[in-house]
């Protein structure tokens, strides 16, 4: 073997590697993930002398709504989506009509292109909830989704119970708290749009009716759809530096092989006959 083809051979076993470090690094460095709110926990642990802490994030809690085709859903029937939510009632006067054209257009801009042949943003959940349940029906909210062609195999629009309702986005999604106008309470009105990560924590607000937090909140959902769940570890976390030492046992192994050939070969090559 020539000295080309070993070293064609180094840098096919070498390049894979430099290059996945590369594109590890860079992409760690460049992009920067839409923030988390609102930690429940801090949990520390001391581990070979280093001490580690792990935030325990909040997350949304278990509610049951009815959609506009009659059905019972629950964050389950979203589990592994993100979520963008808002809020809206059908005999809404101002803001509501705005606010549905709107995820009405996120949802058409919005495409996965993870399968061939489907344009259906499948890693993404639409969700209204009515803060007007006692009038806005299955029929209601129905009614509401024909006007606006609203695609129910990603979007829901969702009464259940007020008090749960109610609770969910003032004390965990924390609108209030958000919107610094909202003055009654009662019936909460807001023009935010909640974005939620697969683990149901809050990653964002968006004022539904600004066409720059609109295109912040596009770009926030592509970054999400690209995050990695931490519970699932990658195949080469933390494996990186022990591929790199296998890579230069394999590489050094390789040369030792070649350099005993090519003695054992010339060992045995037949001597020219004296004269």
């Amino acid at each position: 073997m020539n000295k080309k083809a070993l070293y064609g051979i180094l840098l096919a076993m070498l390049l894979p590697l430099a290059g996945y470090v590369i594109l590890k690094k860079s992409s760690e460095k460049g992009v920067v993930m839409p923030r988390k709110y609102y930690a429940d926990s801090v949990i520390t642990s001391t581990k070979d002398g280093k001490r580690y802490s792990d935030t325990v994030w909040h997350q949304m809690p278990d509610i049951t709504f009815t959609n506009q085709l009659g059905e019972k859903v629950s964050w389950k029937d979203m589990e592994g989506k993100i979520i963008l939510a808002d809020f809206f009632f059908t005999h809404c006067p101002t803001i509501c009509a705005a606010m549905t054209r709107n995820m009405k257009e996120l949802q058409n801009g919005i495409h996965n292109h993870e399968k061939a042949g489907t344009r259906e943003p499948n890693f993404i959940q639409f969700l209204s909830i009515s803060i007007d349940p006692e009038r806005d029906s299955v029929r209601n909210l129905k009614k509401w989704a024909d006007r606006f062609q609203v695609d129910p195999s990603n979007w829901w629009l969702v009464t259940g119970d007020r008090k749960e309702i109610y609770d969910l986005s003032i004390n965990h999604m924390k609108l209030l708290a958000q919107d610094g106008e909202l003055i009654d309470s009662n019936f909460l009105h807001t023009d935010f749009f909640v974005l939620l990560d697969r683990n149901r924590v809050v990653r964002g607000y968006y004022h539904g009716l600004d066409e720059k937090e609109l295109a912040r909140l596009s770009h926030d959902i592509v970054l999400l759809a690209l995050e990695k769940d931490p519970k699932r570890k990658s195949f080469f976390a933390g494996k990186l530096e022990l591929l790199g030492i296998v890579f230069l046992i394999s590489a050094l192994a390789i040369i030792i092989l070649i350099t005993f050939l090519k003695k054992d070969r010339r060992r045995n090559e037949p001597k020219p006959a004296k004269e």
